[in-house]
């Protein structure tokens, strides 16, 4: 199975008349955030294939924010705007599914920095992540394991992070990494300008992977 992954920044490859050629092999698409929801819609009209994302801390015209209490923030996408019913992408922060065999959950949002929308603290991100445990717990006992890639925007911390408040990854998503155990971890949020930068490790068993622009990632049902 080959998937395309997009974050941050509309790559002219991947927008462009050459789509279709180029990634005529992709069955699935996975965006970690930061991108205009007309994108997506481009994306998977000319792919026709089912496309996955979490929203980041940028383009969050179609989320509406509720303040939860204490740390926590609730947000929920609005099905009712125009722009929700053009796309045929999935917002699946929060959620578990399958598709194509695959168990594949979101996580979205970036590390609290100005009081934003869509921003939390390390205990916001755990108290997010507590919430699809139980889905975890019964693909366990049903598939053998909890989950084989998870679509986050920002990056766990130490992994692809940066210095400055912003860009700090979560302590939380290192844990859940070594509870877990997901193949995959795929974030956006930390942008490569350089092209030697960093964009696989790996942290235990799982590959974490930056999605900047886009990346492709082949695996097995």
């Amino acid at each position: 199975m080959k998937i395309l992954c997009v974050a941050d920044h509309i790559d002219p490859l991947v927008y462009s008349d050459s789509i279709k050629s180029r990634f005529k092999d992709i069955d699935l698409v996975l965006s970690c955030g930061d991108l205009p929801l007309n994108y997506y819609d481009y994306i998977v009209s000319m792919l026709n294939k089912p496309l996955l994302f979490v929203f980041g801390n940028h383009n969050l015209k179609q989320l509406m924010y509720y303040q939860g209490k204490g740390e926590i923030s609730r947000f929920s996408f609005s099905a009712t705007s125009p722009a929700f019913k053009s796309v045929g992408a999935t917002y699946i922060n929060g959620k578990v599914l399958r598709k194509y065999g695959l168990i594949i959950a979101g996580l979205g949002g970036s590390m609290w920095y100005n009081g934003g929308p869509n921003q939390y603290s390390d205990t916001g991100m755990f108290f997010k992540i507590l919430r699809i445990i139980p889905a975890l717990l019964i693909n366990r006992l049903f598939f053998g394991r909890f989950i084989d890639i998870l679509i986050t925007h920002a990056p766990p911390c130490g992994i692809h992070d940066k210095q400055d408040r912003a860009h700090t990854g979560f302590k939380a998503l290192r844990w859940f990494i070594q509870i877990f155990k997901p193949r995959y971890l795929v974030h956006g949020h930390v942008h490569l300008w350089d092209r030697a930068g960093e964009r696989r490790s790996r942290y235990y068993s799982t590959e974490v992977v930056n999605a900047y622009d886009h990346c492709i990632i082949e695996m097995e049902n």
